[in-house]
Parts: C-alpha cells; structure tokens; sequence
C-alpha cells in the first residue's frame, strides 16, 4: 500500500515537472518577444550587447568574410556558425537557441539528480532553482549563450555517471574549445575515472588486482593510472580540442588564436568587473604589464583549485560546483554572466545539503545578494553620474570576495559529502528530503 502511494506521488511530481517546463518554456518566450519591444521603445537595451557582437559575426560569415573582423568577437566561430539564422531567418533565432537550452539544462538537472536517486518532488524543486532564477532566465533571454555552455557540460557530466566514456570525451574537447574555463574540471573527472570505473563499465582488465608479483611497482602504478577511461579521455577530448582549433586557424589563421585562445589567458578588463583585480588593471590600465605578470594572477586562482580536487574530487557534481565558485571568484575578470556556470551546478548538490532556504539558506542568499547590489550601486555612480568612485567601488569589490568565500566555507560545512560511485555503480541514497536548520 505504501509502495503504491509513494508511486502515485511519484506520477504526480512529474506531472508537475512536465506543467513547470512548460511554464518556463512559455516564460522565455514572452520575454523574447518583450525584448522586442523594450529596445524598440526604451533607452536602455534589454538585449545584451555580446548578442549583437554573435549577430554581427554571423552575419559576416553569410557574406564570406570572418566573423573575427568584428571588433569583440571572442568567441568560437562556432558560435557563429549556429546564429547563421539570425541573419537569414529571424535575429531572435538565437535568443530561442539560448532558451531551449535553458530547458535543456532543467533536464539534464533532473536525469542526473534521478540517477542519484533523489525523489521526483526534489528533482522538481532542484530543476525550479535552475528554471526561475532570474540571473538564469534574464541571461538567456537576452541574447547570451551560456546556457549551452551549461548544458553541454551537465550532459559530459551525465555521460561520466552513465558509463558512456566516448561521448564524455568527445563533449569536453567540444566546451573547452567553445569555453576554456571547463578545462579545470579535467583532475576531478580524471581522478574518478579510476580502476573500479573501468571495470564498472566494463574495460577493466581482469588481473588489474592479481598483477604479477614480479612486475615492477612502478610499471602497476603506471598501469593504474594510465587506465583505459582516462586514456580515451585525453586522446579523444585532446584530438576533438585540437582538431577544432586547427581548422579555425586554416580557414582564420593567426587572428582566430588571438581573439578566440590567446586574448582569454591575458585579458584585463576594468569596466563592470565585480574581481578584485579591477582596480589594480585600471590603474595599470596605460602599462604594458608583460605576459608572466597577467599570467601571476592565476597562481591563487589554480592553487584552490588544487586543494579543492584533493579534498572532493569523488564528489564529482559537488566538486565542480566548488571549482566553479573559486575559479569566477578568484578570476581577474567577473562578470553577471559568469555566476550562470555555478547556478547549474548549485541544483546538484542541493538534496545533500542541509541549508533550508528558510534559515541559512535565505540568510547566505541575502549576504551574497546585498553583496553585488553593494557593488552596482557604485558602479552606477561611476559609469552614469560620472562620479570618482574607484576607491569605494574596489572596496565593495573586497566585501564581494568575502561574500563568495563566506558562500563557499558555508555550503562545505552544510554539504553531506556522497561520492558518486560506490562499489562499482553510481550511489544511490533514495533521498526523500533534506534535514532542516
């Protein structure tokens, strides 16, 4: 009787999960057409400008020119290649493509979550933090393409858990070309592509335990470590990465390594810049600072990065969530669209947490958001009333930063830690809820 109840409500919450991607779908599209008619009839656009820079780009590919010779253009041709239809079908082509992969995303959320064992009214709940979160679906909707960036790498991480290492490889070689930043993700993937994931999939050799006791030690820990999941890994992603590069350098050459690779490692941007670098790029904004002291920057930045891999790496989702978080807020350059490659992730790690949004939830979400509106009311100061703010602006950069570590000590601290895979397949914890605060 019990079973069946718990199966009927079951069908209940994902008929419900059906009527909120409905609901969301319906909800961008509005917001699509609105934009329409706010930039039409408003001074300020509600269309990001990176959008007209993805248009314009496409629109010099239809005329047999590179997209690189619009100004900005620092993207994968790629990119590009898909917003063709802006210029030869609707220029709102790509605001839906960005959509649909929003909804995308909320899928992937809830296929990852269930393989986790997490129960549809969760599934439900996660998804809905994803789907209405206004950073989400105001970004999508305005024109800017993270949204794929995110699903791509929800379904490389689907993959991993699912078993299908050749399509996981194939999609990191994919987003770290189309994005570089996904590359961090490379030690913790690599870290759980251990033996026991070799045999649970089915390519591990059968005496990888009964190894010849005359065979060298340093020829098993070789072996070990150079299993065959992390080998197809790297040769596959790598080939795809490099495959990709080279033939946009072909068809653009050296133009395309510098806008599209080369520009992203030394990039130092002070306007609407939430880093606590910015104000040091702008005072050394008429200095030719060399390309060792833009790279110095990264040595914090990859330093937690390290620690973080040591401690969660088999906590696959919740270490990439914590990767995610560090890297954008160690970064030289931080932007509101950037906080969309964590919010995916956040949905993850939600049922293993015992923050409730009641409590410390609401309370962390309140300090991070008063945080960055802190920080904008400066930067509006600055940028529309002209006004000499660097100082106090750089100072709510700081607390910005803080705000962020705050965010990070206090979601470990609440984070019931789940490694993925135990003994040979993914861990199923049949979540029914979360402990309260």
């Amino acid at each position: 009787m019990a079973v069946a109840k718990e199966k009927e409500m079951e069908e209940v919450w994902r008929r419900r999960r059906a009527w909120m991607m409905w609901s969301a779908g319906f909800m961008r599209f509005l917001l699509v057409a609105y934009a329409e008619w706010h930039d039409a009839h408003l001074e300020v656009p509600y269309t990001d400008i990176d959008y007209y820079v993805f248009s314009d780009a496409a629109a010099l590919i239809t005329q047999g020119k590179s997209p690189f010779d619009r100004a900005t253009y620092r993207y994968t041709p790629l990119l590009a290649l898909l917003l063709l239809p802006n210029s030869t079908f609707h220029r709102c082509w790509g605001k839906i493509l960005f959509s649909l992969a929003d909804l995308v995303v909320a899928l992937l959320i809830c296929k990852i979550l269930k393989l986790r064992g997490v129960s549809e009214r969760l599934c439900f709940i996660c998804a809905c933090t994803w789907l209405f979160n206004p950073f989400t679906f105001t970004v999508g909707t305005r024109g800017n393409c993270e949204a794929l960036v995110c699903a791509m790498i929800l379904w490389l991480l689907l993959c991993i858990m699912s078993g299908r290492i050749l399509q996981a490889a194939f999609w990191f070689g994919v987003v770290v070309h189309v994005r570089i930043y996904p590359i961090i993700y490379v030690l913790p993937i690599l870290v759980v592509l251990d033996r026991n994931y070799a045999k649970m999939i089915g390519i591990g050799s059968r005496d990888d335990d009964d190894h010849d006791s005359a065979s060298s030690g340093m020829v098993y820990t070789l072996r070990s470590l150079l299993n065959r999941p992390r080998v197809m890994l790297g040769a596959i992603s790598g080939s795809v990465f490099f495959t990709l590069c080279g033939l946009f350098y072909y068809i653009y050459g050296s133009q395309y390594l510098h806008e599209a690779l080369l520009y992203h490692l030394t990039r130092s941007d002070h306007r609407h810049n939430f880093s606590i670098y910015f104000y040091s790029i702008y005072l050394n904004e008429a200095v030719e600072l060399s390309v060792v002291q833009r790279l110095l920057a990264f040595v914090p930045q990859m330093s937690v990065q390290l620690v973080l891999v040591f401690f969660f790496a088999r906590d696959l989702p919740f270490c990439l969530f914590l990767q995610t978080v560090a890297f954008v807020t160690f970064n030289k350059v931080i932007t509101a669209q950037y906080f969309v490659w964590f919010f995916c992730l956040l949905p993850l790690i939600l049922p293993f947490t015992s923050l409730k949004l009641r409590w410390r939830g609401a309370a962390l979400i309140s300090v991070w958001t008063a945080a960055q509106v802190h920080w904008l009311g400066w930067a509006y100061l600055l940028e529309f009333k002209g006004k000499n703010t660097f100082l106090p602006l750089w100072t709510a950069s700081l607390v910005f930063f803080a705000a962020n570590l705050l965010v990070l000590e206090t979601i470990i601290q609440h984070y019931s830690f789940t490694p993925v895979f135990q003994q040979g397949m993914v861990a199923d914890q049949r979540l029914k809820g979360t402990k309260g605060e």
